[in-house]
């Protein structure tokens, strides 16, 4: 499989013009990053304001990552004929309309349908995100720059999500969505500065970009995100509850649990990078065993704050799949670039779907909050084996991997 060649415009640009584009595009993946997972730390003030359970908040990180997975394809579709520039400003402004609607949503499942909404762009952003930092860097920085637009992301874990736990704490939940929306705008307002106006190109037709996308490999990558990844989300979802039930802390150190997954995302976003500039697709079951293994230690560790910690940053680690799946699929996408990047954060809030639920199951089955780590681990032990599976295909002669699609 040929390394991926940016088929979309090339921007001639200084090197420091270059690191103020990227800058702002992970400004918005940063407030893309604190609303996503800002209903976490929060759980149990949204409990108290809607007089819901636990796995009930669950639904409402469910409703948003539901909207990722509708939202990716479709906007990356019907925004097929924009330039990236506008698309991206487009994208980010209808993402602080979203978490606007989330910080005035009146009840239950008024939020339900905001969350959704909000979800929307999230998966084209990034998509479209990725491509244009590629497409204003070098080929071999590929893995490097593709994790530098996700940095926000980890960011968001790091510092977003800790900082909207500590307003929704003190001032309400609310403040967390408005302090999203705020974020959202200033980036509207980086892109239209640093962003160049990018050549005309002649659009893709879709069904051509459909026929493209529609090919084992692409579906192979999506699946490990979305099954193999699942297992982060899994005990990221329910971490509050489990520090208030299991370790045994006040509210107050809530925060620095989530600090813990920010960490370790920093460090496994920056490293997954790199690790794929050396291994390319290969570097795909080094983080997904090291996960299991962390994962099936995490049970053991909850009791103490002191290995609950250490525990969530080597979760957070699992971080690095991303840039790892999305630059891969850049190798694999042929000409569905735009539409597989956006896919991929699809795949990967399908993870954050499909976590939550799962370990909804488990904690409602009777489990214990910590029964998380073991269907973590499973996940990811599933994507392990799907990647054996994407591996073996690519080693067969190109003839029958088109015949299997």
């Amino acid at each position: 499989m040929e390394p991926f060649a940016s088929s979309g415009a090339a921007y001639a640009v200084s090197p420091r013009h270059r690191a103020l584009i990227i800058a702002a595009l992970t400004l918005g993946g940063f407030a893309i990053g604190t609303s996503e997972f800002s209903a976490m730390g929060l759980m149990p003030e949204m409990v108290k304001s809607f007089g819901v359970s636990e796995p009930q908040v669950g639904h409402v990180i469910s409703a948003y990552a539901l909207g990722v997975v509708v939202g990716a394809p479709l906007l990356a579709i019907l925004g097929n004929r924009l330039p990236r520039r506008s698309l991206l400003l487009a994208l980010m402004g209808f993402y602080a309309l979203g978490n606007l609607a989330s910080a005035f949503a009146p009840g239950y499942l008024d939020m339900l349908l905001a969350r959704f909404v909000a979800g929307l762009p999230h998966g084209a952003y990034f998509g479209v995100s990725a491509l244009t930092a590629v497409s204003i860097s070098q080929p071999h920085e590929r893995g490097k720059v593709v994790s530098l637009t996700m940095l926000g992301l980890t960011l968001a874990i790091l510092i977003g999500n800790p900082l909207a736990t500590f307003l929704g704490q003190r001032i309400g939940w609310r403040s967390a969505f408005a302090f999203v929306a705020v974020v959202a705008l200033l980036t509207v307002a980086l892109i239209a500065l640093f962003l160049p106006r990018e050549r005309a190109e002649a659009p893709k037709r879709v069904l051509d970009e459909l026929r493209a996308f529609n090919r084992l490999p692409v579906w192979q990558a999506l699946a490990i995100g979305a099954i193999g990844f699942s297992g982060m989300f899994c005990v990221f979802a329910y971490i509050a509850p489990t520090m208030l039930e299991v370790t045994r802390v006040s509210a107050d150190w809530i925060p620095l649990g989530l600090v813990g997954f920010g960490v370790g995302g920093v460090i496994g976003n920056l490293f997954g990078g790199w690790l794929f500039d050396r291994l390319r697709f290969r570097a795909v079951p080094v983080i997904l065993l090291g996960a299991a293994f962390v994962l099936l230690l995490f049970p053991s560790s909850a009791g103490s704050l002191w290995t609950l910690l250490p525990a969530t940053v080597a979760i957070g680690m699992m971080g690095g799949l991303g840039a790892i799946l999305q630059t891969h699929l850049m190798d694999v996408a042929g000409d569905a670039q735009t539409l597989a990047a956006a896919s991929h954060h699809a795949a990967f809030n399908a993870a954050n779907a499909l976590g939550p639920w799962l370990g909804g199951l488990a904690i409602g089955a009777g489990f214990g909050w910590t029964s998380t780590g073991y269907v973590g681990a499973t996940t990811a032990l599933l994507g392990t084996f799907i990647y054996a599976w994407a591996a073996a295909t690519l080693r067969r002669p190109r003839r029958k991997v088109c015949a299997a699609t």
